[in-house]
């Protein structure tokens, strides 16, 4: 994977939803490989924070991320599956003011050439003011293969949702001028 835009300085919040790990009872790998992608890509990690799977309590986490924290990305893991405790795609959508479909929809689709899974995930992706948020699934390999596909089009899309529609006219294929 060759990701040529950068998200120097970006401010993130990356927010595991998992039972086991909130309990002390697994480790935050799929955090972790978030993590070292995005610290690779220069984006400083704001909030990093394991909750279990309880709707209010991630909504309440996303808000606090957006609106109080201020952070440009919000990458969450986990909980957006087809169990009974996922939750994570409604609290998601109950505090997002516009949906960004694109992005789940092309990892959804590119990871299903991989895995006939893929098409169990239930994720979603929006915007709450000026902040992303994107739901990633929650096994560290999935987590890694959405990032391949996810990463280079991120830096333009916090940008474009922090308001910044960029230069017009600029050709806006990947790894171009």
């Amino acid at each position: 994977m060759t990701v040529t835009a950068r998200l120097d300085g970006v401010p993130v919040a990356i927010l595991t939803l998992s039972d086991t790990v909130a309990r002390g009872q697994g480790t935050d790998t799929s955090g972790e490989v978030i993590a070292s992608a995005l610290v690779a890509l220069g984006a400083r990690i704001v909030r990093r924070e394991v909750l279990e799977d309880d709707r209010d309590a991630i909504s309440r986490a996303l808000i606090q991320y957006a609106d109080e924290d201020r952070v440009a990305l919000i990458l969450t893991t986990g909980g957006s599956g087809f169990s009974p405790r996922d939750v994570t795609p409604e609290a998601t959508l109950a505090v997002c003011d516009r949906l960004a479909p694109g992005l789940v929809e092309a990892a959804r689709m590119r990871t299903l050439e991989r895995t006939p899974l893929a098409m169990l995930s239930r994720a979603v992706a929006g915007i709450r003011g000026k902040t992303l948020v994107i739901n990633l699934p929650g096994s560290p390999k999935a987590v890694q293969e959405w990032l391949e596909i996810l990463l280079p089009v991120l830096p333009h899309a916090v940008q474009m949702a922090g308001g910044d529609a960029g230069v017009w006219g600029r050709d806006h294929r990947l790894g171009s001028g």
